[in-house]
């Protein structure tokens, strides 16, 4: 899986040094369309129905459940970028999840787009599959 970016790889040590809240708001991102594409491949629901689904799994809530699922397959590397997300200072609060679910999630999507900055499309495709399977 090859996913389009707009300038390319950046080199790991440049992507470790960014905040880990913007790693978070690009991750957010790359996640919510891989989900899209999801229920947009597998199901023959109404763009309403596919919308309310895609808000749930993409909620902090949903976020925090995929995290349970993953987290135990994180590389050292990847559990490190995790840890940084999870404790960073946010700028915003979540209205419909509990904290512990907001900074779990904040973390999780610290990883996706540390993997997607870092052109590590295939890693992403992995942790997807692994949390969608059942």
């Amino acid at each position: 899986m090859k996913m389009l970016t707009a300038n390319g790889p950046v080199p790991k040590e440049r992507a470790r040094q960014m905040n880990p809240v913007v790693l978070a708001f690009v991750g957010d991102a790359v996640y919510t369309l891989l989900v899209r594409e999801e229920l947009a491949l597998s199901s023959g629901e109404k763009t309403g129905m596919l919308n309310k689904r895609a808000s749930e799994i993409v909620s902090a809530h949903g976020q925090s459940g995929a995290l349970g699922r993953i987290l135990p397959l994180l590389t050292e590397e990847e559990a490190d970028i995790y840890h940084r997300g999870r404790n960073a200072k946010k700028p915003t609060k979540s209205k419909n999840a509990s904290v512990g679910e907001y900074v779990r999630s904040t973390g999780f999507e610290a990883v996706i787009g540390y993997l997607y900055l870092t052109g590590q499309s295939g890693r992403i495709r992995e942790l997807f599959i692994e949390d969608h399977e059942d």
